[in-house]
């Protein structure tokens, strides 16, 4: 009889063959959309302006020979502490960490980073590592200040994308999550991969929801009304009311421009127009646009008069 956490070895064949192929598919798409591109498609990466930075950074650095031989002692002073640490601790010792992550760093929540021996040197080796490699890029004396910005900001993004929770070998909690589930859980992960792909045709677009969890007229935008007027940057819609009387001033509300108005119309019993319709106010609100780049040229301006005034 097959343990409960033992994954059909058939059903988990079919599932990788199949994730396989839209693998290869997505590969495709990408390569053919990069053939197709004009060069007009947003991108935050300039490869040669963040190269020339670090080229510059590297030039500064060797031009201080002192500061990096600092840099570097101190480098090899903490990693020979944290091997201190290791080995009172390896003798039953007491021994208290040479870093904690920061506050908020999620990253290292799961008990096994501090408990665990071999955890708790992974993760102060990295934690000591990293501080070591933004802080020797930080204020480099002879830097220009928009190459500077951009070797720190690149410092760190380099820095987080290796830290040992992102690695299935070296994270425990994902160890445990795949021995309990038989590695369905990699899998999983892989379809999840492939979707936000598929989604972003070729790009990462990560899903931050449940896209099928909000249905219009149930769990958003559940009270009734209609588009009366519209133009260029605005819909205005106007709810019914649901009182025999009404107020003789109406009551218009002007969303924020990110256009979440209907945070303000989810369910009947945290409804915030529903209530006021319930009060025996006409409700109207303004519902923005998205912008587009035929939109580039509008300001604050615009969206005052062709947005409350024109309401």
């Amino acid at each position: 009889m097959r343990d409960a956490q033992t994954p059909d070895p058939g059903a988990a064949a079919e599932q990788l063959a199949a994730l396989t192929e839209r693998s290869q598919r997505l590969v495709q798409a990408f390569w053919q959309r990069q053939a197709e591109a004009d060069g007009g498609e947003f991108s935050i990466a300039n490869p040669s302006a963040v190269g020339r930075a670090f080229l510059a950074l590297g030039t500064q650095l060797l031009a201080n020979p002192t500061r990096l031989a600092e840099a570097q002692a101190e480098l090899w002073r903490e990693g020979l502490a944290l091997w201190q640490s290791m080995l009172q601790r390896l003798q039953g010792q007491p021994a208290e960490p040479l870093i904690e992550p920061e506050r908020g760093d999620r990253r290292f929540k799961d008990e096994a980073w501090t408990e665990e021996l071999v955890y708790d040197y992974l993760k102060q080796s990295y934690l000591l590592s990293a501080r070591w490699l933004r802080t020797l890029v930080k204020d480099v004396p002879g830097l220009e200040p928009g190459d500077q910005q951009k070797v720190e900001f690149y410092t760190r993004q380099f820095t987080s994308a290796l830290a040992p929770s992102n690695f299935v070998l070296t994270n425990p909690a994902v160890l445990r999550k795949t021995k309990e589930t038989g590695g369905q859980n990699l899998i999983d992960g892989l379809k999840h991969l492939l979707d936000d792909l598929e989604r972003g045709r070729g790009r990462l677009k990560i899903s931050m929801t449940d896209e099928h969890a909000f249905e219009v007229g149930r769990n958003v935008a559940s009270s009734p009304g209609k588009v009366v007027f519209q133009n260029g940057l605005m819909q205005l819609i106007q709810y019914s009311p649901s009182t025999e009387q009404v107020y003789r001033r109406p009551f218009l509300i002007v969303p924020h421009w990110i256009n979440k108005f209907y945070i303000l119309d989810l369910q009947p019993k945290n409804s915030l127009i529903k209530y006021a319709v319930d009060q025996g106010h006409t409700v109207f609100v303004i519902s923005w646009v998205n912008p587009t780049r035929d939109l580039a040229a509008k300001d604050f301006s615009d969206y005052m008069r062709d947005g409350p005034l024109a309401a």
